[in-house]
């Protein structure tokens, strides 16, 4: 009988994990929450996910938060006068029945005035909580890497 149990839980174990990195709250669903490895004296950070909408309305994120840094900003890159600049941003629209893909040169959570700066190593993770106007406050885990998740390494752009 344990034997049973035993072999029922290894097969069971890869359906547990297979949508670990994804988060729900109303329509929204947040995938992929990741974090580049923090750079020996970097002051900041940036984390990075993908919110689809499935819903038959839009939302906005409106803030987010994590107990690793003392602040955590919307972000976007900008294209201005032939210069890549960042800029933060209010709010970020999320609109109905699409997805917002927050990635390095594109939109993304800027952590500046990091307290604990152990857990921003690869293999490591923190809490991050996003603020959304219409569905809520949703925590997700983000995963800190050397390099983007293959799932998101088609959004990512390298200047």
């Amino acid at each position: 009988m344990l034997n049973k149990l035993i072999v029922l839980a290894a097969l069971l174990l890869p359906a547990c994990f297979a949508n670990a990195d994804e988060y729900k709250v109303g329509a929204l669903e947040i995938a992929t929450p990741w974090s580049q490895e923090l750079p020996p004296n970097a002051p900041t950070v940036a984390a990075y996910f993908v919110i689809h909408n499935q819903g038959n309305a839009a939302d906005r994120l409106l803030s987010v938060d994590s107990p690793v840094s003392g602040e955590a900003q919307l972000h976007e890159h900008v294209m201005h006068n032939d210069l890549m600049k960042m800029q933060p941003v209010t709010s970020v629209q999320i609109p109905a029945g699409g997805e917002v893909t927050f990635a390095p040169m594109a939109y993304h959570v800027m952590l500046v005035n990091l307290k604990d700066r152990s857990l921003l190593s690869d293999g490591k993770h923190f809490p991050l909580t996003l603020h959304f106007e219409k569905a809520g406050d949703v925590t997700v885990e983000v995963v800190v890497r050397k390099q983007a998740p293959d799932s998101v390494q088609a959004h990512v752009h390298n200047p």
